[in-house]
């Protein structure tokens, strides 16, 4: 049996290969389901906050870098179509066109990962860490300070979520060049396209909420 054959057998649960895909597909998505439950109580929190403090948290919006974070959104978007071309690509059997797809789908990861810590360098040295260190020149000290707690809290969370995925889809590529997804053995593709996109999705809650929220 050859090794591209022998990625795509049915598991003796299944009954056939498309309930099997359906299964993973389903599993990912009660997976999904619990990560909007997560982000989705930091958004509630920051939905509170806001309401109980929108001058403050209008006044430390002011202070997030719009440019860096619009320049991210585009990147993202860019990967997740990126992604959906991947999908694409396993599902017409183009191996090639996998690897190379999914390769620049990490490196936007990777574009977007690195203009991320230049904007967190930019925020430490202006010492807009809360704790100890943390500086506010304006009024209302306190809910500012709450405000970069949420900042810090729902971008690095999202940030350990793009590393995640960057490292899973080099890995996918190097399958790919190894030729394992042949044969119709596309599931494991589309369900890390899933990820990504959900990984994607949040970001563009993210940068309105946080970037734009001091801004009319």
């Amino acid at each position: 049996m050859s090794e591209a054959t022998a990625t795509n057998i049915v598991a003796e649960q299944f009954d056939d290969i498309e309930q099997q895909h359906d299964a993973a597909k389903l599993g990912m998505w009660v997976f999904l389901a619990t990560e909007v439950l997560f982000f989705g109580g930091l958004f509630l929190s920051y939905t509170v906050y806001r309401f109980l403090n929108p001058e403050a948290f209008a006044a430390a919006s002011r202070h997030t870098e719009v440019i860096l974070g619009g320049a991210n959104t585009a990147v993202l978007l860019f990967s997740s179509t990126l992604m959906a071309l991947a999908v694409r690509a396993s599902k017409m059997g183009r191996q090639r066109h996998l690897v190379i797809l999914l390769l620049a789908t990490a490196l936007f990861g990777i574009f977007f990962m690195g203009i991320k810590a230049f904007e967190y360098y930019k925020d430490i040295t202006n010492h807009l860490v809360p704790g100890a260190n943390f500086q506010w020149h304006e009024t209302n000290r306190g809910a500012a300070e709450l405000f970069w707690w949420l900042y810090w809290a729902m971008t690095g969370l999202h940030a350990i979520h793009v590393t995640i995925g960057i490292v899973v889809m080099l890995v996918l590529a190097l399958l790919a060049h190894r030729r394992r997804f042949e044969n119709g053995n596309y599931m494991t593709i589309e369900i890390v396209g899933l990820y990504w996109h959900f990984v994607d999705i949040v970001w563009v809650f993210l940068f309105p909420l946080l970037y734009l929220a001091g801004h009319r």
